[in-house]
């Protein structure tokens, strides 16, 4: 990275932590998905996409005040039809399909980052729309009133339709064969802050798997500006400081776990890992 782009992404990461220090209703979820994007991408044109965002919800309300049938369809066939927004089934584990930029430029991404669009977009058009945080995956809860009356569906933006509750519980007994029932807790809006916590987990664990260790643990910072007390997030860091041969660092992460979740279930298994980095450390002195 060029001393230019570290000052860039020092400038990105205080501008995304102002935004963060704002009351839940006053975060712009697009623009915050944004700065995690332009961290990983300096020099991005953040203010350049929100214009996009922009534009593409004032057609989208164009489209819904035009239609002949419900809200709901008229801006899904807006973005799953006529702009081709879908899933990316054949590289879905691309760190592009975290970033929003890239989602907006090439159109196709994770169900989280499909639905941060979807949500920006639906909102501009008029709809009341909210992020719902299933265990594996992500949709979007759409309403809108009409002379009609109200209209409430449930989106799947990553494959780009309206599904049911049954079609929800479908999906997660393909994923978790059968042993995970859906509840009401599971279909609860997720707020803005965890919608932005499961974005960079996301991207922590595509980077943890590609053993790009420096570019989890950006993201873990990251985390735990949003939701200090992820002590889950501080053994993470532990054991990716651990990686980098950077012990007492890691040392430190581990116990500040430990002291905030002894008896968690994996309580055993940090502990004996913390043994191996003291021992790899007094090898080191």
């Amino acid at each position: 990275m060029t001393p230019a782009s570290k000052i860039q992404t020092r400038t990105v990461r205080a501008q995304f932590a102002t935004l963060i220090a704002r009351p839940e209703a006053s975060i712009d979820l697009a623009h915050a998905a944004l700065l995690i994007a332009a961290e990983e991408r300096p020099g991005l044109d953040v203010d350049g996409f929100r214009a996009q965002l922009l534009e593409l919800g004032r057609q989208a309300r164009e489209r819904v005040a035009a239609a002949q049938g419900t809200p709901v369809v008229a801006l899904n066939s807006f973005l799953f039809g006529e702009l081709g927004f879908a899933g990316n089934h054949e590289n879905y584990y691309d760190p592009s399909n975290s970033l929003l930029n890239e989602v907006l430029v090439r159109r196709t991404g994770i169900p989280i980052t499909l639905a941060v669009v979807y949500l920006d977009v639906g909102r501009r058009a008029g709809l009341e729309v909210e992020g719902i945080g299933l265990p594996g995956h992500f949709i979007v809860r759409a309403q809108s009133f009409t002379e009609r009356g109200a209209e409430t569906a449930l989106v799947d933006p990553f494959h780009g339709q309206t599904i049911s509750e049954d079609e929800c519980q479908q999906r997660l007994d393909a994923m978790y064969a059968g042993q995970v029932p859906l509840t009401e807790e599971m279909l609860r809006p997720a707020t803005t802050r965890e919608i932005l916590v499961r974005l960079l987990r996301n991207l922590k664990a595509i980077y943890a798997q590609a053993q790009l260790y420096r570019r989890a643990l950006s993201i873990i910072d990251r985390i735990l500006l949003l939701a200090p007390d992820a002590h889950d997030e501080r053994r993470d860091r532990g054991a990716l400081l651990s990686q980098l041969g950077r012990f007492a660092a890691g040392i430190k992460e581990i116990e500040t776990y430990l002291a905030h979740a002894p008896d968690a279930p994996d309580a055993e298994h940090v502990r004996e890992q913390l043994k191996q980095m003291r021992n790899q450390l007094s090898m080191l002195n």
